[in-house]
């Protein structure tokens, strides 16, 4: 593994754990086998398992958007039971407290003394299904969680176990009794990635596995451990200085008074990609280079991670709406204008 010269100034990142190691090669087997196990359990939806993982491996949360019953709580159950992590399902609703998520302090017994109670946060795998339907003042009590791992409660601030992943679903055809997330909750989400309907033919298949006498049975691949040295490898993979400009120049172009800005973005966007949309697309670029066992992430990597990374990050306009344009409509306005680099060295990528 080549590793990359500190920058000035820069110190290593705190290390989260005694854990050997990994190479590619064990990497990339590692990633099949969880894909493997979940496929025991989850019909097609190829995509949406591959892009769940990515943001998995890179440390970063996942925001799902998908009409109920697609199977959605299923997957993260079954990624829970193939990597041996601790798993914790929160049904967001108007009347849901910060408390019940985070925890609170009780009284510890007739002494008088209190205790803490964790709230379902304290886990691994958290799924905060239709987390739309939260109060803002919910949402607002997994933003110190989702950004910081840890929560303060009581004026102590506890860590949270590691890994820590959020998967939050949310309905896009019911809006009543609903609290649009803030665009500062969506930009700590890696990535949104849609959950589309299932083909003629893999429902036949999800019936007959679900409406008769046998359950997949799925076994763990890997544990905690891996799956932190999984997280530190996707860091310790390379990016080119021109892959990395690509990366600046697209996010550059979601914003409607940029030079390299398209018309949609123009006319339909009013506030483009933070910073933070950037990093996204690296780290997903990353993973996506592991993927195919190479070690540098490519410029074809970025513009396959620009979708899931961007959407959710863009705000549009009320002209949008009427005019029928989306937020992935302006992605790929943005990659039609932005070309690909050249590398600048032969051999290169």
């Amino acid at each position: 593994m080549t590793h990359t010269t500190p920058r000035p100034g820069a110190v290593p990142r705190a290390a989260t754990a005694q854990v050997e190691p990994l190479d590619p090669e064990r990497f990339a087997e590692l990633a099949a086998g969880v894909e493997a196990e979940i496929r025991r359990v989850i019909v097609g939806q190829r995509t949406l398992v591959r892009d769940v993982l990515a943001c998995l491996f890179a440390e970063g949360h996942v925001l799902l958007e998908g009409v109920p019953g697609l199977g959605k709580t299923v997957l993260l159950r079954t990624l829970g039971q193939a990597l041996s992590l601790d798993f914790s399902r929160v049904q967001c609703t108007p009347d849901l407290m910060p408390a019940d998520i985070v925890g609170t302090t009780v009284l510890g017994g007739d002494d008088g003394t209190t205790r803490f109670q964790p709230g379902p946060v304290f886990t691994q795998l958290l799924l905060a299904d239709e987390i739309n339907r939260a109060t803002p003042k919910t949402q607002s009590a997994l933003l110190e969680a989702m950004a910081e791992r840890g929560v303060t409660v009581g004026g102590v601030t506890r860590d949270l176990p590691r890994p820590f992943f959020v998967m939050a679903t949310q309905n896009p055809i019911e809006m009543e009794g609903t609290y649009p997330l803030p665009e500062a909750q969506l930009d700590r989400f890696l990535a949104k990635v849609l959950v589309p309907l299932p083909s003629g033919d893999d429902l036949v298949e999800i019936l007959a596995r679900t409406t008769g006498t046998q359950v997949a049975e799925v076994q763990p691949v890997a544990g905690a451990d891996d799956l932190l040295a999984a997280t530190r490898l996707v860091r310790e993979v390379p990016m080119a200085e021109h892959v990395t400009r690509h990366v600046v120049d697209l996010v550059s172009a979601t914003h409607p008074d940029a030079d390299t800005a398209p018309e949609v973005v123009r006319r339909y966007v009013t506030h483009g990609a933070s910073p933070r949309g950037a990093q996204s697309l690296v780290l997903i670029a990353k993973v996506l280079a592991l993927f195919d066992e190479r070690l540098h992430a490519a410029v074809d990597d970025v513009r396959a991670a620009a979708g899931i990374c961007l959407r959710h990050r863009l705000v549009l306009g009320y002209e949008a709406l009427p005019a029928g344009v989306t937020a992935d409509d302006a992605v790929a306005a943005v990659l039609d204008t932005v070309a690909a680099p050249t590398p600048p060295v032969r051999g290169a990528v």
